[in-house]
Order: C-alpha cells, then sequence, then structure tokens
C-alpha cells in the first residue's frame, strides 16, 4: 500500500481483526508474479527433458535421454584416455626405470594414494609415519633395505622377523645388563657386564653385527640410531630383549608380521606401491 493510497478504500476479504485489521487484496508484485511463473514452467520443461515424473512402472526417462551413471561413465571414459599411457608405461618399465621419469614417477605417486590407504595406511600410517609396532616408511632407516627393487620384495613377500626369548636363559640381572649395554649403544656407552653377554652367550651380535648397526640381509635393526620399532625405553628393550620377536609359544613376545601381497595386487598396483612408498622420503 502506497502512500497516496487511502487503506480504507483499498478492497478486502472482508476478515477483520481487533477491530480494524483488515486482510486486503492487493495483488502480489509483478516481479513475484514473474518469477512465479518462471518456475513452475521451469520444471515442466526440466521434467520433460530429463529423468523425473513418477509412473506405474518406473518414471519418465527424458527426451534427451540423460542418466547419472551415463554422465559417471562418459566421465570415467574420459579419465582413462587421460591415464592410459602413463599405465602402459608402468606396466612396461621396472620400477627404478619409473622413478628415472619425473613425470611418470608424480603420476604414479599421485594414483598410489588410494592402494596406499587401503592397504599399508592402517598399519604404517597415512603418511608413512608408522605406529607403535610398526615401522616408520618416510625415514631412511630400513629394515631390509630401502632401494625400491627391496620394496617390491618386502611388498610382495611380506616380511616376518624372528628374534630367539632370552628370559629362560639369563637371570634378571643378566637382562638388565644386557638391556643396559644395548640402549647405550647410540651414545657411545660402555657396560662391560652387558657387552660380555652381548658378544658372548647371548649371540646378538651373530644378527646386529659386533657394532650393533644391524644386518638388512637378515631384517636385524640397527641398534645404534635411537630408532625403534618398538618401545625404545630400557624398561621396553628389556621386554623385547627377554621375551623375543614372533617367538613360538611365547604369549608375550614381539608380534611384528607384514603380510605378503603377491595374490592380493597385480604387477602394476605393486610398482605403483613401491614407488611411492619410495617417495614417502626414506627410500635409498
Amino acid at each position: 500500500m502506497t502512500d497516496e493510497t487511502n487503506a480504507y478504500d483499498a478492497a478486502d476479504t472482508g476478515h477483520v481483526w481487533d477491530d480494524n485489521l483488515r486482510e486486503l487484496t492487493n495483488p502480489p508484485p509483478r516481479w513475484w508474479t514473474i518469477a512465479f511463473h518462471a518456475s513452475w514452467i521451469f520444471v515442466v520443461i526440466y521434467g520433460i527433458l530429463y529423468p523425473m515424473w513418477p509412473t506405474f512402472s518406473g518414471y519418465t526417462k527424458g527426451v534427451i535421454g540423460w542418466t547419472s551413471i551415463g554422465e559417471y561413465k562418459e566421465s570415467v571414459a574420459q579419465l582413462e584416455e587421460i591415464r592410459g599411457p602413463f599405465e602402459a608405461k608402468i606396466a612396461e618399465l621396472e620400477p627404478a626405470a619409473i622413478l628415472a621419469d619425473r613425470e611418470l614417477a608424480n603420476y604414479t605417486d599421485a594414483s598410489a594414494k588410494v592402494l596406499f590407504g587401503d592397504r599399508c595406511a592402517p598399519c604404517h600410517g597415512a603418511g608413512g609415519q608408522g605406529n607403535p609396532g610398526y615401522p616408520v616408511l618416510a625415514d631412511d632407516v630400513w629394515l631390509y633395505g630401502g632401494t625400491v627393487d627391496k620394496i617390491v620384495e618386502s611388498i610382495v613377500n611380506g616380511r616376518q622377523g624372528i628374534m630367539p626369548p632370552h628370559a629362560s636363559r639369563f637371570s634378571d640381572q643378566q637382562l638388565d645388563d644386557l638391556a643396559t649395554y644395548v640402549a647405550g649403544l647410540a651414545d657411545g656407552k660402555e657396560h662391560e657386564a652387558g657387552k660380555v653377554l652381548y658378544t658372548g652367550a647371548g649371540a646378538c651380535f651373530a644378527c646386529h653385527g659386533m657394532d650393533g648397526k644391524g644386518n638388512q640381509a637378515l631384517g636385524a635393526p640397527n641398534l645404534t640410531d635411537r630408532v625403534w620399532r618398538f618401545d625404545g625405553s630400557l624398561e621396553g628393550i628389556r621386554h623385547t630383549i627377554a621375551y623375543g620377536v614372533n617367538a613360538p609359544g611365547v604369549p608375550e613376545t614381539r608380534n611384528a608380521v607384514m603380510p605378503a601381497f603377491a595374490d592380493q595386487l597385480d604387477e602394476t598396483e605393486i610398482k605403483k606401491l613401491a614407488v611411492y612408498v619410495h617417495r614417502l622420503g626414506g627410500g635409498q
């Protein structure tokens, strides 16, 4: 109602509230009327072009034949067309050659993220940062070697380290001495009683070396780098020495098993994962 129009002279519906509040019959603004009619016309046209109206046997298909699954398949086909040349190269090349091709390595790195997330991240973390009891893949410390070929070997065959338990062989004092010696290797600290056990009755040097730097051929870790797969505290080291790793019949033993993926992944997927892990930052 404008200022020039007397509200009491306007047509109304006859409904009055509180003696003077009347319901008028003014038409809506023109822009609102245009928008209203445009909206239902749009709905009708949309319903003719696209699947929409329900019927007794299903729904109308639309005159242009569009479907969401059709659009999805078209998008997939376009994606496959782009990916095709890269996938063909990966199938032909060895992992080392893939790494040498920067563009191909970048593509492999991007396309392997889902594989890593599905197969590796639950144990090793989304970024390869590791979890308690599971190795870090983003550093340069490797139990079995960090070359791309060694990584392929680990993915294909899996890994299962073993360390014998010593709880039944050594006294509590001897276990303490050996754990103290191992804990001090990273700092060059000597513990004579522990060293005697390490190089003698304990036979630790047979796998970890006289200098404690480990043996990748055996999967024996370096004891001097301050990187611990399990608890690296003095008590944690003592527990590992006492109960071993994957020791049969020892409930307290450390569990360290990586499954083999040879029967779960095809050759191309294995190459992609190996390149991805290598490029996380710790490949040798």
